[in-house]
């Protein structure tokens, strides 16, 4: 999963098709449990550019979008959020699967 490197970056991507941003950290357990299923779920959503936000560097855009609790996920369709499963419960990979499942097109 490509990280993202800006907040310009962040917006720059948000703008372009089916984009899901994974807020995550370093030193958050539940973010660590889910890390091995990602690419399974990338692979089976190859529609979607899925972009890793390290939330200790980026934690202006996280309280800009409202995004407290991790790991989240935020998708993004030609610059209009589309869908967020945000919490800071731990996420399986059926459940991350759902979410972008049920995500409009």
């Amino acid at each position: 999963m490509r990280r993202l490197v800006s907040v310009d970056e962040f917006h720059d991507l948000a703008e372009e098709k089916q984009v899901v941003f994974m807020f995550t950290a370093g030193w958050c357990p539940d973010c660590r449990v889910i890390d091995p299923i990602i690419p399974e779920v990338e692979k089976s959503f190859e529609d979607y550019l899925f972009i890793s936000v390290d939330r200790d560097e980026f934690i202006d855009l996280c309280i800009e979008k409202d995004v407290y609790g991790i790991p989240s996920f935020l998708a993004f369709n030609n610059g209009q959020e589309t869908g967020r499963f945000v919490s800071k419960d731990r996420k399986t990979q059926e459940e991350i699967e759902s979410f972008l499942t049920n995500l409009p097109k």
